[in-house]
């Protein structure tokens, strides 16, 4: 199925979605890689407060390049999502619905979506300069000095994504695997 859809989610989305489904996000969306997670998730852990919103929000995996003259943004590809992965539960246990990345998820993170009915989504890696074009506005709001890694409030119009890990844990990446090793026995 393909699919239109305003952020922030909600719950009655993430659980309309299915591993597979094509989908078009627009409006408001967070970057944070590494860095900004381990700063984010101590900031939790030590009850301090957070530069963003958790609640119902999506976060891409992103760290741009610079943006070239007249331009918005730069690159804006996908980062490996297991980098993330020893933080995620937590933030998804602190409402974050949707994430945006490339790459298989750990089981911790699997089980966090489940539970928290939550969404995986990967952006097709090596697109950056064509994803770039979905992005309509970018603010860095928090961590400045972590440069390409800060956090950026993005504005993005019809950003493209495939569920790979839906609310139910049905995972594209298993899927998929098990249809191609059937098809060349």
């Amino acid at each position: 199925m393909e699919y239109y859809i305003d952020c922030p989610l909600s719950k009655e989305i993430s659980n309309q979605l299915a591993a597979g489904d094509t989908v078009f996000l627009s409006g408001v969306i967070y970057t944070a890689r590494d860095a900004a997670h381990k700063r984010i998730y101590e900031a939790i852990i030590e009850n301090r407060q957070i530069p963003i919103e958790l609640k119902d929000n999506t976060i891409y995996y992103l760290g741009p390049s610079p943006a070239r003259e007249g331009m918005i943004i730069g690159s804006a590809g996908p980062t490996t999502s297991s980098r993330m992965d020893k933080y995620t539960p937590l933030l998804i246990k602190k409402g974050l619905l949707g994430m945006i990345g490339k790459g298989k998820r750990s089981k911790e993170v699997i089980d966090a979506i489940i539970e928290n009915q939550a969404i995986y989504f990967a952006a097709i890696g090596g697109a950056g300069a064509l994803l770039s074009k979905c992005i309509t506005s970018s603010e860095v709001i928090a961590y400045d000095d972590l440069g390409t890694e800060a956090i950026r409030k993005l504005e993005v119009k019809n950003l493209p994504v495939i569920v790979v890990i839906d609310s139910k844990g049905n995972n594209l990446y298993d899927s998929e695997m098990i249809k191609y090793r059937k098809n060349i026995e």
